[in-house]
């Protein structure tokens, strides 16, 4: 009979097959600067399933997904200032990096030099073990990579913008959104849908460009001005040279280029939902002619990460919701992959207990 004590349960894939399953396992013990978490919701992001598959190649196991986590303080280390037992917190993609590259200096974490440590798979700084996500029961970060979580936010409905949330926030406020300008946001999913709420309440007037004209209704319901058919070659001609920025949050392969033409000298589009190659080829007239520009983006540091939770909070944005027992977990992916999610899974983790 095993004589070892667990101090964590989760949900977690053994392989790339395996269905998410119950796990016991030890948290590592707190260090000085570190902040203990009991979780209390944590959202289903798309990238969970990505890499619990090992879709992208560098998955490790046992894999816990969970990277949109907002807890309650149970603890705190001696050198810990800005936390204090029974705060409401939140830990987003990332619990660590080298702290001292350019990146780190510029509040730039997500972009560290040595690269970020993930909040899952990804081996610990100091001693090596996997870090395991918030499909759990508790946490322990470092207090550096834990956010407030302001008191008028919902906390479930606020546990997505630690990822769905900054990774729209984040390019927004980086290229410089003013009032006025002409946003328009391609896709309409869990990004999508926080791309209109936050570019509506930066000022600007807001285009939902999507392939179903039965997505018009729900993009109005968001905070859209305007719907734009992608697949109708009239609408999108009529559009041509009138966008200021797009806010491209497809997660697969699809032609930029009839985007392109619907920016205005100077445009930006921005690419937060691929990291795969782009199909089809890029017809660089688009680009070289208008000085257009094409950009990636990630999610935020640290820093611009809380600004995003106090924004939020002061202009009433959340992430729409289905709450989720996690005994239901692996048939929420398989909705998440068809697409039937409005528009984040969040995890209440009083069912673990169950």
């Amino acid at each position: 009979m095993s004589t070892v004590t667990y101090n964590a349960i989760g949900y977690a894939a053994q392989n790339a097959k395996a269905p998410l399953a119950p796990m016991q396992f030890n948290r590592r013990a707190p260090r000085p600067d570190d902040v203990s978490i009991e979780v209390l919701y944590c959202g289903v992001c798309h990238s969970d399933i990505h890499q619990a598959r090992n879709d992208w190649g560098f998955a490790t196991y046992p894999l816990m997904p969970g990277h949109e986590i907002v807890g309650k303080v149970t603890a705190i280390g001696s050198n810990v200032t800005k936390h204090k037992v029974g705060d409401l917190v939140g830990v987003g993609c990332m619990v660590d990096s080298c702290r001292t590259c350019s990146a780190c200096k510029e509040d730039l974490e997500q972009y560290c030099l040595e690269g970020m440590t993930q909040t899952y798979a990804s081996p610990d700084r100091i001693d090596g073990t996997l870090t395991m996500g918030g499909y759990s029961s508790n946490m322990v970060v470092s207090e550096h990579f834990v956010l407030s979580i302001p008191k008028n936010l919902d906390p479930a409905s606020a546990a997505p913008l630690l990822c769905a949330g900054i990774t729209t926030f984040s390019p927004l406020q980086h290229y410089g959104v003013e009032p006025g300008d002409k946003v328009g946001i391609l896709g309409m999913g869990g990004l999508g849908h926080m791309g209109i709420k936050f570019a509506k309440a930066m000022g600007a007037e807001v285009t939902l460009f999507t392939r179903s004209q039965a997505k018009a209704e729900e993009a109005y319901r968001q905070g859209a001005d305007h719907v734009i058919v992608s697949t109708d070659p009239e609408q999108m001609k009529a559009a041509a040279g009138s966008f200021n920025f797009l806010l491209d949050t497809i997660p697969v392969p699809h032609d930029l280029n009839p985007y392109l033409e619907t920016l205005a000298f100077d445009g930006v589009h921005i690419l937060v939902g691929l990291i795969e190659p782009v199909e089809p080829a890029l017809n660089a007239f688009n680009l070289v002619f208008k000085r257009r520009v094409l950009a990636g983006s990630l999610i935020g540091g640290i820093a611009e990460t809380q600004e995003m939770l106090d924004f939020s909070a002061e202009h009433g944005i959340t992430c729409d919701i289905e709450m989720l027992d996690i005994k239901n977990i692996n048939e929420a992916f398989e909705r998440v992959v068809k697409g039937d999610v409005k528009y984040r899974f969040v995890i209440d983790m009083k069912t673990l207990k169950a």
